[in-house]
């Protein structure tokens, strides 16, 4: 598969996985179909309009309209078929380890492909990463998962270190994707499972 095809169809992967965690979220919060619709689609889109921003190019998700239809399409499934009350919160954070990886991954390479520095292009792919995510926790009135002490963005970093490292090694483009997505996905939820977190200020 061409590596621009391989891309387009991670990246609409991420956003179809982001947008169900975003309007998971939205059902758990019972949001309207409006409501659900619109915090998934800000979710799946919100962290690569960022990304494109930074690289100086046009956003996909308002050039290219299959960004924006799986991403409402998604989201209105997400509605009509959510499954109990009561499972939604691990629905939720193991679409968001999956979405966290495939983001980190695909912003990190197209930051590379830009021509942005592989240091640049990390922090870029780790903002990709974690950009849906941040705006769905605000819009549904939750503390950002990024700022509270679980690994989340330092494993989306560790993923975007992983993919430049393999990309400078040239690496085949299936092959880094693959390897730094899961490599993401698995730190996030053992770190989910073994309650690992980041260290935090002791108060007096």
């Amino acid at each position: 598969m061409h590596e621009l095809s391989l891309l387009l169809v991670v990246d609409l992967v991420g956003i179809a996985v982001f947008a169900a965690s975003g309007a998971t979220a939205g059902v758990a919060k019972k949001l309207d179909l409006f409501g659900v619709v619109f915090v998934g689609f800000m979710a799946a889109l919100g962290g690569g309009i960022m990304r494109d921003v930074f690289v100086n190019v046009q956003p996909f998700a308002f050039v290219d309209w299959r960004y924006a239809a799986v991403a409402v399409v998604t989201s209105a499934a997400t509605f009509w078929l959510h499954p109990a009350v009561s499972r939604l919160y691990w629905t939720v954070l193991v679409l968001d380890a999956a979405g966290l990886g495939l983001f980190t991954v695909t912003g990190t390479l197209k930051a590379l492909d830009a021509g942005i520095p592989p240091v640049g292009a990390c922090i870029i792919g780790m903002i990709t990463g974690i950009g849906g995510g941040l705006i769905r926790d605000l819009l549904t009135g939750e503390i950002p998962t990024v700022l509270r002490r679980e690994i989340y963005a330092v494993a989306g970093l560790l993923g975007c270190a992983s993919v430049a490292a393999l990309d400078a090694l040239h690496a085949q483009r299936p092959v880094s994707i693959a390897l730094a997505a899961v490599l993401v996905f698995v730190l996030r939820m053992v770190a989910l499972r073994r309650n690992w977190s980041a260290p935090t200020a002791s108060g007096r």
